[in-house]
């Protein structure tokens, strides 16, 4: 059974895009040694990535190739995707995503980006955890690693560790579903684009 995870950055004010909804205050961190923290060995584990309509918006504009080769990549959106940067799938309702989630078998899932699709899964009780990496930048405004909704729950601290560069590393458990570790080879938000990264939410 599939567990469901999330691996994101945020600066120290709490925020994962500036007021421009750019990444560039990240970017100047992208030489930074996480050790055995690294995206790069994270990814490894990952076999389906869930992401908003926004975050698949923010990465199709970007020139460098598709990323996500390797993995099967699902985006959460009720409006088709012209001509998509590589192979994806889409849903548009979070409840049955979620029952597909949870049948998967052949790895784990990360839910790339921040913001509304995050906190919907968080809602449902169907994000299992989550690393935030804190980065020692205050930005002062942007778009904040939640969404102010009004839910409310006690994570529990798995472990926190000091990285390279003032970046602190935050592990924390969400959800107490059950689930068998795998071997790597709001009713509303089911009817309107679901925004992680630093794009802003658009209804239908």
């Amino acid at each position: 059974m599939a567990k469901i995870v999330g691996y994101i950055a945020a600066s120290l004010d709490g925020f994962i895009a500036d007021e421009s909804d750019k990444l560039d205050w990240l970017f100047k961190y992208d030489g930074m040694d996480l050790g055995e923290h690294d995206y790069r060995i994270f990814v490894k584990g990952i076999r389906t990535i869930v992401m908003g309509r926004g975050t698949y918006d923010f990465i199709a504009k970007d020139p460098a190739p598709w990323a996500y080769g390797e993995q099967r990549v699902i985006v959460v959106t009720s409006r088709p995707i012209e001509n998509p940067k590589g192979t994806l799938e889409t849903r548009n309702n979070v409840e049955d995503l979620i029952a597909e989630l949870r049948g998967l078998d052949d790895g784990d899932v990360w839910m790339l980006g921040g913001g509304m699709l995050q906190m919907a899964f968080m809602k449902r009780g169907a994000l299992d955890e989550i690393e935030i990496y804190i980065i020692p930048e205050l930005l002062g405004g942007g778009r904040p690693l939640f969404p102010s909704t009004g839910f409310r729950s006690s994570p529990e601290l798995v472990s926190a560790k000091t990285l390279d560069k003032g970046c602190v590393r935050l592990h924390y458990r969400l959800s107490s579903y059950s689930f068998s570790p795998c071997v790597s080879t709001d009713p509303a938000l089911q009817r309107r684009d679901i925004v992680t990264d630093g794009s802003s939410q658009r209804n239908e």
